[in-house]
């Protein structure tokens, strides 16, 4: 059982940044995962990948977020960090924290943060 819990998100000026968190506990280590990574779902519109890091660290992102979004990890703390930089209203949804475990046929997503982004 893993356990996934977000924060770090919250109502923004376009142009400003915000750092999402996600502490990842349970039954996991820093090697049993393939990737963890963050999605985003804005209202009436499909959930999409924003950036995603593997356990030996390679992190790849979105096209509309390069430059502007960076995804980390502590494998101390088992916590995958999003800095957000250049904040857009489009970047305007609520932000998924997910893992895809080893034997895993879909990523595993915590319940979400709001992120707002005021024009």
């Amino acid at each position: 059982q893993v356990q996934l819990v977000e924060s770090g998100g919250g109502l923004v000026q376009a142009g400003g940044s915000l750092r999402l968190s996600c502490a990842a506990s349970g039954s996991i280590s820093s090697t049993n995962f393939i990737f963890m990574g963050w999605y985003r779902q804005a209202k009436g519109n499909q959930r999409e990948l924003v950036a995603a890091i593997t356990s030996g660290g390679s992190a790849n992102s979105a096209d509309s977020v390069k430059g502007r979004f960076t995804i980390s990890k502590d494998n101390a703390k088992n916590t995958v960090y999003l800095q957000m930089n250049s904040l857009k209203f489009e970047d305007t949804a609520v932000y998924y924290c997910c893992i895809m475990l080893h034997g895993g046929t879909v990523p595993y997503c915590g319940q979400g943060t709001q992120v707002t982004v005021s024009s």
